[in-house]
This record gives C-alpha cells, sequence and structure tokens, in this order.
C-alpha cells in the first residue's frame, strides 16, 4: 500500500478517495440469495412492513480482543499518508499509536499532536496522526444494513467520519464510484451529524445530503450513538439511533446518474482540519479519539422510529 493516499479532483467537504482498488478480495454475492424482498425495500423507504426477511448477518466486528491490540486484518486494512485536497493535518499511520482495541470491547481510533517519526504533509511537518481502516480488500456488499455504534471526539478541527465507497473507484473514479457518507460530524457542530451522498453530477458541497441535530442541546461527543443506513434498489435511508431522518432515491439527482446499484466497501477514519471543519485551534484539546463499540452489516434493515 502507498505511503501516500493519492491525490483526488478538489473536495471542500469530504475527504480523498484513494484510487487504488483493483485486485480487492470482494464479498459480495449474498443478497438475493439470502432474501432481498419487497418488504425489505418498503422498510429502507421509511414505509412499515408487515412482513420481515430475516437477516442475514454478512460483517460483523463488535472489536472484542486484549488492550493495546491491533483490529482484525482479516476484517480491515490501514490506508495511510495525508489528505491534501481537504486540506486535512493529520497524517494516517497504521500500527496500533493511533488504532487499537481497549479491551472493554472497543476499538479507539486516537488522534494526536504530535509527529514522532517526522512524516511529511503536504504543509510540511506533520503536525498530527490519526488512522483511517478500510475493508476495500476485505469485504465488499451492494445493498442491506449498515450499522455503527459510536461515541464521536469533540473540539474544533476534529472530523470523525463512518462512510463508503463503490468499489470500482479503482476503474471509474469518484465520484462516479458513488460515496455513501453515513456519518460525519465537524466539531463545530457538537450536536449534528451528516448523512450524504455523492455522485456524477452531485459531489463535494453539492452531495445529497441532510443534518440530524440532537434534542436539547446534547452532544453527540456526551456519549454512544448508533448511526446507519438502510440500502436498497433506488434508496437510501439514513438513521441516528433508529430514527429515520433522511432518505434519498433517483428522483433527487435531477437526471444525473445514480450510482448505488454496485458493491460498496466501508471506511471509518478520524481527521484533524480540513476545508469543511477547519483547523483545531488553542481550545481543541488532544488526545481525542472516535470510540467504536461495533460495526454490523446484514442483508435487511432494521425497524426504523419516525
Amino acid at each position: 500500500m502507498p505511503s501516500t493516499i493519492p491525490p483526488q479532483p478538489d473536495r471542500p467537504r469530504t475527504r480523498i478517495r484513494p484510487r487504488r482498488r483493483t485486485g480487492a478480495a470482494l464479498a459480495t454475492a449474498l443478497l438475493l440469495a439470502a432474501g432481498w424482498t419487497s418488504a425489505t425495500t418498503a422498510e429502507a423507504d421509511g414505509s412499515p412492513a408487515s412482513h420481515r426477511t430475516a437477516a442475514v448477518t454478512t460483517f460483523s466486528d463488535d472489536f472484542d480482543g486484549p488492550a493495546g491490540s491491533a483490529v482484525d486484518g482479516g476484517k480491515w486494512r490501514y490506508e495511510t499518508g495525508d489528505n491534501v485536497n481537504n486540506h486535512e493535518r493529520e497524517y494516517y499511520t497504521s500500527g496500533t499509536n493511533n488504532a487499537a482495541l481497549d479491551g472493554q470491547g472497543h476499538l479507539v481510533i486516537t488522534a494526536r499532536k504530535e509527529n514522532p517519526a517526522g512524516y511529511q504533509c503536504w504543509y510540511g511537518s506533520c503536525q498530527y496522526t490519526s488512522a483511517r481502516l478500510s475493508t476495500a480488500q476485505t469485504f465488499t456488499q451492494a445493498y442491506g444494513h449498515f450499522e455503527t455504534r459510536m461515541q464521536i471526539p469533540r473540539g474544533q478541527g476534529m472530523w470523525p467520519a463512518f462512510w463508503m465507497l463503490g468499489s470500482d473507484i479503482g476503474n471509474v473514479g469518484w465520484p462516479t464510484c458513488g460515496e455513501i457518507d453515513i456519518m460525519e460530524n465537524v466539531g463545530f457542530e457538537p450536536g449534528t451529524v451528516h448523512g450524504t451522498l455523492h455522485g456524477p453530477g452531485y459531489s463535494g458541497s453539492g452531495g445529497l445530503g441532510a443534518g440530524y441535530t440532537l434534542p436539547g442541546g446534547e452532544a453527540f461527543a456526551d456519549g454512544f450513538h448508533t448511526f446507519a443506513v438502510d440500502w436498497s434498489p433506488g434508496a437510501v435511508t439514513f438513521s441516528v439511533d433508529g430514527h429515520a431522518y433522511e432518505t434519498r432515491t433517483p428522483a433527487d439527482t435531477h437526471g444525473n446518474k445514480w450510482v448505488f446499484d454496485h458493491p460498496f466497501y466501508l471506511i471509518m477514519n478520524l481527521a484533524v482540519g480540513g476545508y469543511w471543519p477547519g483547523d483545531p485551534n488553542d481550545s481543541t484539546q488532544f488526545p481525542q479519539s472516535l470510540v467504536v463499540d461495533y460495526v454490523h452489516v446484514t442483508t435487511s434493515n432494521s425497524a426504523l422510529r419516525h
């Protein structure tokens, strides 16, 4: 894997997408044989379904293991380097300094204000390190329920995300491959997360998205929350803690191509700085951590509350 993330077209609100994806091991042909039905599609559209198909688990990680140990390399791979096009400030590393299990059933991705290895970033000597993990080489899937339970960090310049990219990115590039941002948060909005689709003609700051804000001035960093999408042919529904707040369909692309009809892979990362969140300032405390309780993927969705 290259030491840096190859450049992509400038995108002011979302991260660089690595170009190299050919030869990835795919785990995709699970859906139709596992009972994907019109009832499941109706649920993803947000409408009630009287008959639910049995969910088949296709990917599961509960991050059980000794404190300080690395993630399961059979499920996750590190993506390393800096990110010039978003003007992020971190250098994504491999190993356990920035991503390790805590021994209590969590993965902890930690952003640190340090540069012990002398990493070089687009702006000079790197000021921060963090981690970015993906399943590009281990798991992809089209359609289903994709869910994580996380406690996000807090502070100006923090940019945690749980998202997906089309597995054909190496052939067609971004944004034609498609992108599903299941959860993004920027530190200056402590009580709001965003769900967004990116594709040809609706990418970057023009992505199809909406925000979800906690009631009563609560902050997402105060506790764990569940972030998910239910993805069916022709619809993607975003939810927080089981509450569906946004559904996107081909009608939203206004004639542009709907590219959410093929396998995608998972990514989770903690960025520091960038065009959208802005850089850390004197109020930002380090280290900051994204704590991941689990990541589960099934072939059908769970109940959503409106």
